[in-house]
């Protein structure tokens, strides 16, 4: 199964009712375009797009909006127009998808990567997307330019430096927390620590929301309510919009280091339970509106 991630998964996650068009079409891309070579056509997309409640011109402007960013590349196929998926919007998927389908929590003794930067003032620009694809790996801020993941992200950072021809900005290193105890400021608790480098409260509170938002639907099929095949297409569209964001924050830092309240475990399993049953009918609505 197949998602998107990347360039459309920075923006702050919430609700499915705030989801932009875009959004939706980024995850209708990522599902199912790539069962036909990365090609969808225009008429199959509005109709998808219709079933989420988006209307034909209010997708037009969308998908022009991501093939300006570089997404999706304008493409006719036996007279039909349509839009295929770019090569590196391929390859934003292609290394999405663990992230999204089996997310991985780190251990405690698995160790930490930090990345070491100075970009010159004169290349803002290079340091803006230095950030910005720090964050989307789930880098946290220990200073202006020290950032810090858990050890299994090192070949995800070492692979976006190259790529993006940052490599000489910046240093990687591998590293073990050894300040423990001490102080009754917390400065030698890492798990204080991962609260000042990532925003942990609110992380909580947005897997709050997600459980509060697609928990009643998982219910509602569990106790055996029938569920149409376009049932399935748009809430699945919508639980995994909202899920593809939210694992883009996530760091996946070990268990013992978060919250005693944590709610990213149980979100992650209800994710998993509505995957399971509303992949499978919901990709038979969409065939059905492709070769309809």
């Amino acid at each position: 199964m197949n998602t998107v991630s990347g360039k459309e998964a920075e923006s702050e996650p919430g609700p499915s009712g705030r989801v932009q068009p875009r959004q939706l079409i980024v995850t209708v891309y990522g599902l199912y375009a790539r069962d036909t070579e990365g090609w969808m056509s225009v008429a199959s997309l509005i109709q998808l797009l219709a079933d989420l409640g988006v209307e034909g011109p209010t997708v037009r402007s969308s998908v022009s909006r991501l093939k300006r960013a570089g997404l999706l590349e304008a493409e006719s196929v036996s007279g039909a127009a349509g839009y295929r998926i770019s090569p590196e919007t391929e390859r934003i998927l292609r290394d999405g998808d663990p992230r999204i389908f089996a997310t991985r929590r780190a251990t405690v003794d698995e160790g930490w990567v930090l990345v070491v930067f100075s970009v010159p003032e004169s290349e803002r620009a290079k340091r803006h997307t230095l950030r910005t694809q720090l964050t989307r790996l789930g880098f946290g801020s220990v200073s202006a330019g020290v950032w810090i993941a858990p050890g299994h992200v090192h070949d995800e950072a070492e692979d976006m430096l190259a790529r993006h021809g940052l490599r000489s900005y910046a240093d990687l290193f591998r590293a073990d927390y050894l300040s423990v105890g001490g102080g009754t400021d917390g400065s030698g608790d890492l798990a204080a620590k991962v609260r000042s480098w990532w925003d942990t409260v609110r992380l909580q509170q947005l897997y709050i929301e997600f459980l509060a938002v697609h928990r009643p639907v998982a219910e509602r099929i569990a106790s055996g309510s029938p569920v149409t095949d376009r049932e399935a297409f748009t809430t699945y569209i919508r639980v995994l919009t909202d899920w593809r964001r939210l694992v883009y924050l996530d760091p996946g830092v070990a268990r013992e280091l978060l919250p005693a309240e944590w709610s990213g475990t149980e979100a992650s399993e209800l994710f998993d339970e509505l995957h399971a049953r509303l992949a499978g009918p919901a990709h038979r609505h969409v065939e059905r509106i492709r070769t309809g």
